[in-house]
């Protein structure tokens, strides 16, 4: 069965120096296949799945600690390492300094 309710991870980053700053901009790095925009049309490339969106599902229903894999894609995203964002579908941070 499928669960009810739809949970999912975002991974986030901004170019403000002070992260906790309410005008701080937070910028989304979209999945290419991962649910989110509801608007956009469903990834099906059966019978192959791309394994850290199908991840990503099941990461939304643990915490981090249970999941430590998402703090070494946070690290790896943070450092702009193309091999872990040639896995993305947009790099918001795309020609600009890192977030």
């Amino acid at each position: 069965s499928i669960t009810k309710e739809r949970t999912e991870v975002i991974l986030q980053g901004t170019s403000s120096l002070d992260p906790n700053d309410p005008t701080a901009v937070w910028e989304e790095y979209d999945f290419k296949c991962k649910p989110g925009d509801l608007k956009r049309r469903p990834c099906f490339i059966t019978p192959y799945h791309y394994r850290l969106d199908w991840l990503m599902w099941f990461a939304a229903f643990q915490t981090y600690e249970q999941n430590e894999w998402i703090i070494h894609l946070a690290g790896k995203l943070l450092a702009q390492e193309e091999e872990t964002l040639s896995l993305m579908a947009t790099n918001p941070f795309a020609g600009r300094a890192p977030p």
